[in-house]
């Protein structure tokens, strides 16, 4: 299953609630037929991971997470040896252990035998795949998601460079695994720190920012489609002028999406002053926002009084 024009991805991502712009829509596209992984860059919340799950959803494909942070290494993103079931095994044959070294007329020699048979203990058996090794062994093609990997260090960059320029992978006691299918990698930057140049190179890049304000609207009304019309353009354009102030953290598409949720629980048919004082904790998750943006209520609604722009 695939897309077969870009207008197709556009219907698709919508059709499982993700509304995309015509450039997040042509670099799926073209990602999906270059095989190429897509470098999404931009603010939290935007919906970098979103598009991601969509795309998955859209394709039926599985959605394999790879989560980065600070101190990732190849062994938790890659695999690992089960050591305690290695050694379990090694418990069990223990009187065939016994048998093999019988007759070694010293302690290296029983030690180069024990060493020939290490093959027994280092095989898939004992291998606990992490999600890069379950991407690429996966039978069927996935959607590998490589989350915030912005925050992961240099080091672990460097090797998913080497990683994404074949999907192949080199275990040094079984050997090199090929990929049985090629997945279709999303990675996404919160601008944490600055992604190098070689790994821009290997990727198709899209930057996803603040939407404006009608495709905000078009985004919260399909995930809250009860809003009335008047209460939604007012909210998005408050919503609007709030991201243009002067924000320790700026409220992304996610906390809209909320704010809407719970002023349509209000039954809330208008922005007031009130309304907006009681409900801002949905919106700005720091006190000193909070304060900032409760000094400016007033000057805010009366900016943007209602449907016609503000």
């Amino acid at each position: 299953m695939g897309f077969e024009t870009v207008e197709d991805v556009l219907n698709q991502l919508e059709s499982a609630q993700y509304i995309a712009s015509d450039e997040m829509a042509t670099v799926v596209f073209l990602a999906l037929a270059t095989q190429k992984p897509v470098l999404v860059e931009g603010p939290a919340g935007v919906g970098k991971t979103q598009l991601a799950k969509a795309v998955a959803l859209c394709l039926n494909r599985r959605l394999i997470r790879l989560q980065c942070y600070e101190g990732l290494d190849e062994a938790k993103a890659l695999y690992e040896w089960e050591y305690a079931k290695q050694l379990l095994y090694t418990q069990m044959v223990k009187d065939r252990i016994n048998s093999v070294i019988k007759d070694a007329p010293s302690l290296a020699k029983a030690v180069e035998k024990i060493a020939a048979q290490e093959d027994a203990f280092f095989s898939d058996r004992f291998i606990q795949p992490r999600p890069l090794l379950k991407a690429i062994l996966s039978p069927d093609p996935v959607v590998l998601l490589i989350d915030e990997v912005d925050k992961s260090d240099p080091e672990f960059e460097a090797f998913l460079l080497e990683l994404l320029s074949d999907f192949s992978v080199t275990i040094p006691e079984i050997g090199t695994r090929k990929p049985v299918t090629i997945p279709l990698v999303f990675l996404t930057s919160n601008n944490y720190r600055d992604m190098s140049d070689a790994l821009k190179r290997r990727c198709i890049h899209l930057y996803i920012d603040y939407p404006p304000p009608e495709r905000e609207m078009e985004i919260v009304r399909t995930r809250v489609p009860g809003i009335e019309k008047k209460l939604l353009e007012r909210l998005v354009k408050v919503m609007h002028r709030i991201r243009d102030m002067d924000l320790k953290k700026k409220p992304c598409i996610s906390e809209t999406i909320d704010w809407a949720r719970a002023l349509a629980a209000l039954e809330v048919k208008d922005l007031t002053p009130r309304t907006v004082d009681q409900t801002l904790n949905l919106v700005l998750k720091y006190q000193s926002d909070l304060i900032l943006i409760r000094q400016h209520i007033a000057e805010l609604l009366t900016a943007c009084p209602g449907p016609e722009p503000c």
